[in-house]
C-alpha cells in the first residue's frame, strides 16, 4: 500500500513538474535518472580508467603518493554536457550529484578502480561558499559513489581554511597560487596507512587537488587515488 501511494504521489508531481534531462532538456522516461537514455550514451566518457599511466595519473606524478586517477567525462566550452557542471553548481541540483555519482561508480566498479580504497574525502568548500550554496557539489558526488561502492565517506576530516575566488577565469599559474595552502587535516592518525580516495567535480589543472592532497602529505603510508566527475577537454 505504502509504496503503491508512493508511486502515484511522484506520478502527480511529475504531472505538473516533469523531470527533465540536465542535458538535453526532453522530459525524462521511466526509469531514466538525471540524464536521458541518449545523452547517456552519446556522453563523452574518457575512459581513462580502463587505462593505466593515463593522462588525469600523469597530471598528478609527483606531486602526492598516487595510486590510480581518472575523470569520468570529457567537457569543453559551449558543450551541452557542461549543462551539468552547471546545473550541480549553481542551478541546486544536488540531486544530479549523486545521481552522477552513482552512474560513474555503477561503470567504474567492473573494474578494479576502487580496489583496496579505504575511505572516499570530496574536497571541500569554504564554509562560507558552502552556506551560500546550501551543498558541496564534490560530497553530493562522492555520496553517490558511496551508495554504489558502499565504501565510507568522511567530511569532516579535511577542511578549507581559506576562502578563495573561483578558479574559472584564472590562468593555470593564478590555480596554483590561488588553492596553495588552503586546506588543512585534522586527526591525520586517522588516515594513516590508508588509501583515500579523494573526489572532486572538475579537473582542469589540478591545482584544486593537489592542495586537498598536500594536507594529507605528512600522513604515515598514506596513499592516494583520485576521481573527478568531468575533465576540460582542451
Amino acid at each position: 500500500m505504502e509504496n503503491t501511494l508512493k508511486t502515484w504521489f511522484f506520478s502527480f508531481v511529475h504531472l505538473f513538474f516533469p523531470r527533465q534531462c540536465a542535458v538535453c532538456g526532453a522530459s525524462l522516461q521511466e526509469g531514466e535518472e538525471g540524464i536521458c537514455m541518449k545523452c547517456n550514451m552519446d556522453m563523452p566518457r574518457t575512459n581513462y580508467h580502463t587505462h593505466k599511466d593515463n593522462p588525469v595519473e600523469r597530471m598528478f606524478w609527483g606531486k602526492m603518493p598516487l595510486e590510480r586517477a581518472t575523470s569520468y567525462f570529457f567537457y569543453h566550452k559551449g558543450s551541452d554536457f557542461r549543462r551539468i557542471l552547471h546545473q550541480l553548481k549553481y542551478g541546486g541540483r544536488k540531486d544530479l550529484g549523486e545521481i552522477m555519482g552513482r552512474f560513474m561508480a555503477a561503470e567504474l566498479a567492473d573494474t578494479d578502480f576502487f580496489r583496496e580504497v579505504d575511505v572516499i574525502v570530496p574536497v571541500p568548500l569554504h564554509p562560507r561558499k558552502q552556506k551560500l550554496r546550501g551543498y558541496n557539489q564534490s560530497e553530493c558526488i562522492a555520496r553517490g559513489v558511496s551508495d554504489v561502492t558502499g565504501i565510507p565517506l568522511d567530511v569532516s576530516s579535511i577542511s578549507r581554511k581559506k576562502h578563495t575566488e573561483t578558479q574559472t577565469r584564472k590562468s593555470a599559474y593564478e590555480r596554483w597560487e590561488n588553492v596553495d595552502g588552503i586546506f588543512c587535516l585534522r586527526r591525520p592518525e586517522r588516515f594513516a596507512g590508508k588509501h583515500i580516495l579523494i573526489v572532486d567535480d572538475v579537473l582542469t589543472t589540478g591545482a584544486t587537488t593537489t592542495a586537498c592532497a598536500d594536507a594529507l602529505k605528512e600522513v604515515e603510508g598514506i596513499r592516494i587515488s583520485v576521481l573527478t566527475l568531468a575533465m576540460a577537454d582542451s
